[in-house]
């Protein structure tokens, strides 16, 4: 393929002033073959796979950045479900697990490794209950691990007593991690129609039906979609749907590229493209900035769930364009914590939980990096996941939750993370009670929509 002198002009300024990066490289690997009943034994298994297929992940990661002049910030790793392939063990708390995954991960010298998760959509084993009721225990006592559970798909429904379990974990996870503003929090994500090849944490898991060893690559460039559409004089709408479309084609067969070498030097097979807009604290990195690019004053005003629509279809159509092999979750990120508009929007009174909610229903994920009041009840936790799930389930696409109570913390404060995490303002929570309505438990049934065979 020839690349012309202008088209590398163009990616060294995207790297140089518009924060184009690939996000991260994400290895997953199948902990299958790894069942064992006794409990160490499983864990020297576990370890051993991990520290087989990884051992060169980063060095060779840092040799394709040095190459192509592209900077991959996150090199993370992601397993199969531990309540899976651990289901066999003898041991009633699974922290230990956590514990090794996080050996193995900072040996292997990667920044987050997935896979403490769950898929309990229709029901709980014994082996995901044990999962679940070590989730507080196990991030608590790591630094690396990251943990997922989905609770609903558009076929099974949403299982409301793991809704409900899941608000309890969530306060018990900010609670064991209050001395850093409940981050444990961060690392826990609860979602609907989760997918198996997500590269991005914390919900990244490596899924059942993925081969032994998989490369797959998240690519982010809010800032240099920023740029694109600031650049338009007096565009229409379309005008600005085809701008984004070509930018979503560029950056895409860069991370393609990329990531397809990293799989070729570690004899694994590539997986996929995610393309997603996922901010950080960075000036300009910003999905909020891109809408309000689009004409809106101040992110979350009216027309601010239209304009993300426009930027999630032409991300998708961009990156499909550019590659068979895009997957993951491929579109915008709206995490309030990691993007500085959204949290100024929040802060000058135009963005809310509720209006968040409505722009999930068109956005990649859901409500992420959500602070909210530290005495913030489990049973408004719950709901709050119950109303994501729902959009989730019924219009057939992932939704998310990850919401931090933030221990001893009231609506208007800031809490910090650091890093990609960034800080977040917390929000406020409707003081209405949901508890009669998680308490009842049982399932709410797949929609109609889920008859489609």
């Amino acid at each position: 393929m020839m690349i012309h002198p202008e088209e590398i002009l163009e990616t060294i300024n995207m790297v140089s002033n518009e924060h184009l990066d690939i996000r991260t490289v994400t290895m997953g690997i199948s902990l299958r073959g790894c069942s064992h009943p006794d409990i160490d034994t499983f864990n020297e298994n576990v370890y051993n796979r991990i520290m087989y297929y990884a051992k060169d992940l980063v060095k060779t990661t840092n040799d394709i950045q040095n190459l192509y002049g592209i900077p991959i910030i996150n090199k993370r790793i992601s397993v199969t479900p531990i309540a899976i392939v651990a289901e066999s063990c003898d041991a009633t708390d699974l922290t230990s697990v956590a514990q090794t995954l996080d050996r193995a991960a900072a040996d292997a010298g990667v920044d987050f490794i997935g896979g403490f998760s769950a898929l309990v959509q229709k029901g709980m084993t014994p082996g995901d209950l044990k999962l679940i009721n070590s989730i507080p225990r196990a991030l608590a006592s790591t630094q690396k691990v990251c943990s997922s559970v989905n609770v609903a798909t558009t076929k099974a429904g949403i299982n409301m007593d793991a809704v409900a379990l899941m608000g309890r974990v969530i306060k018990e996870t900010a609670e064991m991690t209050k001395d850093n503003s409940g981050i444990g929090c961060a690392k826990l994500v609860v979602f609907a129609n989760a997918p198996e090849d997500n590269p991005f944490m914390a919900g990244a898991f490596h899924g059942v039906g993925e081969p032994d060893c998989v490369i797959n690559v998240g690519v982010s460039g809010p800032g240099v979609v920023n740029s694109a559409v600031r650049a338009l004089k007096d565009p229409t709408l379309g005008d600005i749907s085809e701008c984004i479309k070509k930018t979503a084609f560029k950056i895409t067969r860069m991370g393609e590229m990329a990531g397809m070498e990293v799989a070729r030097r570690l004899h694994a097979q590539f997986g996929v493209l995610d393309l997603s807009l996922a901010p950080t604290p960075a000036v300009g990195d910003s999905v909020a900035a891109i809408l309000e690019a689009m004409g809106l004053e101040s992110c979350g005003t009216h027309g601010t769930t239209a304009a993300l629509a426009l930027l999630n279809d032409a991300v998708k159509k961009g990156g499909a364009m550019a590659s068979s092999s895009v997957g993951g979750l491929s579109g915008a990120f709206i995490p309030v914590s990691e993007d500085q508009g959204m949290i100024r929007a929040v802060q000058r009174g135009s963005l809310s939980l509720d209006k968040l909610e409505a722009m999930t229903s068109v956005c990649s994920v859901g409500l992420d990096m959500i602070a909210v009041p530290g005495d913030t009840p489990s049973s408004t936790l719950s709901a709050i996941i119950a109303d994501e799930m729902a959009i989730g389930m019924i219009n057939k696409k992932t939704t998310a939750v990850r919401v931090i109570p933030a221990p001893g913390t009231k609506v208007g404060d800031m809490i910090e993370f650091g890093g990609l995490l960034g800080s977040a303002p917390v929000m406020p929570v409707h003081n209405f009670s949901s508890e009669q309505f998680i308490s009842r438990g049982g399932r709410i049934p797949a929609p109609i929509q889920s008859l489609t065979n």
